[in-house]
């Protein structure tokens, strides 16, 4: 490579100390650019990072040795000889030693708030056994007739089926649930069942379902809407505002821990109301905040409180973002509830629908006239189908260019479906871990089924700029699964479900960082390291090209950065 000058090089795209933020008002951000202005040789460079392995996921320069950052953007992106050229004795230099960055990952779907992590009870085990002494631990200090919640559960990774048997062992004086890490389906004790009027005559609601065993008594097991009975009995522990606030912002802070350890820089948050709001708010006014949020606002009350206030999409700043509204139109695909055209193996059921197509046309419509693009959660190719319907009416009535709507998770396709997703403009948002980390689930759905889920191949075959989305809890958020997943889809046993939607590498790494900003139209400022952008990038131990691609989930974390601050480790000087 051609050695350049200082002068050179900085006149061939270094950014200016003081570039404007492309998201200073917030307000419909969708064609804006970074600003630069001329560079000049008075440029100093606040941080380098040089001998790198650095995958831009930038086609005009893929790979570089070195960048250079300045006020929270890249200023320079190149061989280490030249990034050097923009240090001074004020510079911060980081020799990276051959180890490899990437852009910061993106999340386009994930329940971020922590709260739960830190204060209910941890469902997420292995055994029976060590589920009831949790649960029962937390019941003997809590008053006959208040509710024990445990959280995170997962079904198909316990020892034993759980059933409502095994909860009434730890108490029959509490109404006590387990709610799956899904959020779809959840098991409740013969307590609940009673203090609701729930018996074995009692139907299904619609929207829901009661599962029962051949006998026809009630299993515990409880799914959609049929939950909402339960909410009306029974009394919950009880916070002050402040103490409710305060339990937001120590969540918020702890789980932004968690996912900048991981290696994300930004996480859309797929149903932020009011409280979530407020918590991001308080963590960033704290300077607890390590990483770039995005709302999808979920909750009528919510909503209508941004319609009311006229607050809309792209509303906010680099840090906090409106970025749509969410709505939920069908179960789940690890729950095994999504709605589908054809029955899970071995069994007539087809799924639960939560929404008709009414309702579903109604929420588009009042979203997209309040100028909000739209999310749907829809798994299934009938709800896929039905949301589809939705976006392609309010595009004809009422046109907009570049929409960008959302299906949420989209699991299940087919050639049809995805035309349509193409030709309206829709991203879908599939699960980029599930692949790899609910196999023991799949072989419900069958090799047919999973050659057509998760579908990021097809999506890229098609010309859609698909994104990656863990939706956390449901599943693991950490990139470098995800990664491994998309790469390889396969379980933990090394069985392989759906091997015609495996990507390559660096398709997945465009999955998880470019195509993310994209989700929210913010391409323009974020997901590849380009001069002008905000400097967002992962530093990890290894390269996951040289690695065996089922060890990519192993690879170390070295350092999270974030507007050119290292975020993690957490106190470690930038």
């Amino acid at each position: 490579m051609k050695r350049l000058s200082r002068s050179e090089f900085l006149g061939l795209g270094a950014v200016l100390a003081g570039a404007g933020t492309a998201a200073s008002s917030g307000m419909d951000l969708f064609a804006q650019s970074p600003t630069a202005a001329v560079a000049t040789p008075t440029l100093e460079a606040d941080l380098i990072v040089v001998n790198a392995r650095v995958y831009t996921v930038d086609a005009a320069q893929p790979r570089a040795e070195a960048l250079a950052v300045k006020n929270g953007r890249f200023a320079a992106v190149g061989s280490s000889a030249d990034v050097r050229n923009l240090a001074t004795s004020r510079t911060r230099v980081i020799d990276a030693a051959g180890q490899t960055i990437t852009p910061g990952f993106i999340d386009t779907h994930c329940h971020v708030s922590g709260v739960g992590e830190l204060y209910s009870v941890n469902a997420n085990v292995r055994r029976v056994r060590e589920l009831q002494a949790n649960l029962k631990a937390k019941a003997d200090k809590t008053p006959p007739g208040q509710w024990v919640e445990g959280i995170m559960f997962d079904d198909t990774k316990l020892d034993v089926v759980l059933t409502k048997r095994f909860l009434d062992e730890v108490t029959r004086d509490h109404p006590l649930v387990v709610n799956h890490r899904g959020g779809h389906t959840s098991w409740f004790n013969s307590k609940a069942f009673e203090m609701a009027g729930i018996t074995t005559d009692t139907p299904d609601p619609e929207h829901g379902r009661f599962f029962r065993d051949e006998s026809g008594d009630h299993t515990g097991r409880v799914a959609e809407l049929a939950r909402n009975v339960f909410n009306k009995i029974g009394t919950r522990e009880t916070f002050t505002p402040e103490q409710q606030r305060e339990r937001g912002r120590n969540g918020m802070r702890y789980i932004s821990e968690l996912l900048t350890a991981a290696g994300l820089t930004t996480v859309h948050d797929a149903g932020a109301g009011r409280d979530r709001v407020l918590a991001y708010e308080d963590a960033k006014v704290n300077g607890e905040l390590r990483h770039r949020a995005a709302f999808l606002v979920r909750g009528a009350d919510t909503f209508a409180g941004f319609k009311a206030a006229g607050v809309y999409y792209g509303f906010g700043d680099e840090w906090l973002r409106v970025t749509g509204v969410k709505f939920a139109a069908d179960g789940s695909a690890s729950e095994r509830t999504m709605r589908m055209n054809t029955p899970y193996v071995g069994t007539t059921d087809y799924g639960i629908l939560t929404m008709t197509q009414q309702e579903i046309d109604d929420a588009v419509e009042d979203a997209w006239r309040h100028n909000f693009r739209v999310a749907i959660h829809a798994n299934g190719d009938v709800t896929i189908d039905m949301v589809l319907k939705a976006y392609e009416r309010v595009q004809k009535q009422w046109p907009r260019p570049d929409p960008r709507n959302r299906i949420e998770h989209c699991s299940l396709v087919n050639p049809e479906l995805l035309e349509r997703i193409k030709a309206a403009g829709v991203l879908p948002t599939p699960f980029w871990t599930y692949a790899h980390y609910h196999g023991e689930k799949w072989k419900e759905y069958g090799d047919e089924k999973m050659n057509w889920m998760f579908a990021h191949k097809s999506f890229l075959e098609y010309g859609i700029r698909v994104p990656g989305a863990s939706d956390y809890g449901p599943g693991p958020f950490e990139p470098l699964m995800a990664l491994q997943s998309m790469v390889t889809r396969k379980d933990f046993n090394g069985n392989v479900w759906g091997p015609k939607q495996r990507v390559t590498l660096d398709e997945a790494l465009t999955i998880a960082t470019l195509h993310g900003a994209y989700a929210s139209h913010e391409e323009a400022v974020k997901g590849s390291i380009t001069a002008g952008k905000y400097a967002d990038f992962v530093l990890l131990a290894k390269d996951p090209h040289d690695v065996n691609p089922d060890e990519i989930k192993n690879i170390q974390i070295v350092r999270t950065v974030v507007g050119g601050k290292t975020v993690y480790p957490k106190g470690e000087a930038s």
